[in-house]
């Protein structure tokens, strides 16, 4: 294509947002629907979100291949709108924008469990609504350093992990309903006492005594996993995070990917937080590599409890009237663009994360190229449990899009840092289509063609004939900056 044509096309892309992909078994999604004239229970709601979960670390799971995306749809183009975990579960549980909900960080003044209106979430919702509620494993950041016993609102049952603990894989603490019980110590590998393991446990043991039941619930199931280990862990053994102890080895050969970004030669286009990186060297490689086959054997264990779950719904009869959601807060990059571990950065590693629904009225084995984002999950639960949100919400139910992924065609999607409280370094972008668009607080930009350029080699910002879709793509990304409600629903 003639670089002169670009801007010309510039309405027609826009339109169009290119995005590949195709949605199969529609037919027999809907056969799961209840039976003409009779009405249908609320489903149960089962949400399981990993941590720091890229795109492609989801082939080493068979089990939830197999149970969730076959059985289900899987969002090929899924992004969250803050690649943290704090600000990233604060848009799950509100169903907000970052700019909206207010939580821009892990910790204060920007974020932090504190910083969250934990009075208006989604377990708050579906209690009104009739919902039995519990979570169990990873909360929010700073979650417990004030009182460990506290059991936050909405929640009936609750098994949050307390902070630092949480990033732990053995000696950490859990709010057991108001009763802190930490098991076992960071430096002793007890089988029985893996993180995940013994958070299965408490998800498995609460679907055999609520279900069947007359009353619907809802089940959050967060494990650490694949997210490294902080402390002793992080400085002991040869493995972060480490593995359940049968899982240990699984991965001892993986290579670790080294797609055309990775270890980036020039980066004379990118931000100067990036510029000022230096090359991976040999030992950079080395750590990066073992770190990758921890995260991948890590995720053996939630494999296990994806199958766990599923099979203690079916053998309580419920597994047809649940919906499943399998996520993660944000991805990860190793070594794409000189970074050799991390978050946070706008890049595709980062952002783009797994998302499979499995339940009533869900496609069968389809995947959705519709753009969709952690945004769009609250609205998605509350559209299942037929609840009402107490604040406005910024999403859109994601069920109707999973049988029309046409009606979110040309959707723009906003990821952002901030403005921060603390006055830190922070960026605006919006994803539509073919392009990512940023602004860095510091003034500098960048643009990518990922139609041409998927692996964000080259930034367009200063090329003349990306100056139509440049102005564009900062137009409508400065609406959804001040966006609220239904006017978070952009589209060209």
């Amino acid at each position: 294509m003639s670089r002169k044509a670009i801007p010309l096309l510039v309405v027609a892309i826009l339109a169009a947002a290119v995005a590949q992909g195709t949605t199969q078994g529609i037919a027999q999604g809907a056969a799961q629907g209840a039976a003409p004239g009779v009405a249908a229970a609320p489903p149960n709601i089962v949400v399981i979100m990993t941590d720091d979960q890229n795109v492609s670390s989801l082939p080493v799971m068979p089990k939830t291949r197999q149970l969730l995306a076959a059985a289900g749809t899987t969002f090929d183009n899924n992004f969250v709108s803050y690649s943290l975990c704090c600000p990233s579960r604060a848009t799950y549980l509100t169903g907000q924008y970052p700019h909206n909900h207010g939580v821009m960080g892990n910790s204060p003044p920007d974020g932090g469990y504190y910083k969250l209106r934990g009075d208006e979430t989604v377990p708050v919702w579906l209690s009104r609504a009739g919902y039995r509620t519990t979570h169990i494993g990873k909360y929010f950041n700073g979650y417990g350093t004030q009182d460990p016993t506290e059991i936050p609102p909405g929640w009936q049952e609750w098994h949050g992990m307390v902070d630092p603990t949480t990033y732990r894989m053995w000696g950490y603490t859990i709010n057991n309903n108001g009763v802190p019980r930490t098991y076992g110590q960071q430096d002793v590998e007890d089988p029985a006492l893996y993180q995940t393991d013994v958070l299965a446990t408490f998800a498995t043991n609460y679907i055999d005594r609520v279900a069947p039941g007359t009353q619907p619930f809802l089940l959050s199931f967060a494990p650490l996993a694949p997210h490294l280990e902080v402390g002793w862990a992080s400085t002991h053994g040869n493995r972060n995070p480490r593995p359940a102890p049968r899982h240990r080895g699984a991965f001892e050969t993986a290579q670790l990917p080294r797609p055309p970004s990775f270890n980036e030669a020039d980066v004379s286009d990118k931000p100067a937080q990036i510029r000022q990186l230096p090359l991976l060297g040999p030992l950079d490689i080395a750590s990066i590599t073992k770190d990758y086959r921890s995260r991948l054997e890590s995720l053996l264990a939630v494999d296990d409890a994806v199958s766990s779950i599923v099979a203690r719904l079916q053998a309580n009869g419920e597994l047809a009237n649940t919906l499943i959601v399998f996520t993660s807060d944000n991805g990860w990059l190793q070594g794409e663009h000189r970074i050799p571990r991390g978050k946070i950065f706008v890049y595709e590693e980062s952002i783009r994360v797994p998302l499979i629904l499995r339940g009533p009225g869900v496609p069968v084995n389809a995947t959705n190229p519709a753009f969709v984002s952690n945004v769009d999950l609250a609205a998605t639960i509350l559209d299942a449990a037929d609840a009402q949100p107490g604040i406005t919400i910024d999403g859109r139910s994601l069920l109707s899009i999973a049988q029309d992924p046409g009606q979110a065609t040309g959707r723009h999607l906003l990821v952002e840092t901030g403005p921060k409280p603390s006055g830190n370094q922070w960026y605006a972008a919006i994803r539509v289509g073919r392009y990512a668009y940023v602004e860095h607080s510091t003034g500098e930009r960048e643009l990518y063609d990922l139609q041409i350029d998927p692996y964000e080699l080259q930034s367009r910002h200063s090329d003349p004939a990306y100056a139509t879709v440049r102005a564009v793509l900062a137009n409508r990304m400065h609406q959804l900056q001040a966006c609220a409600g239904a006017s978070c629903w952009l589209v060209a």
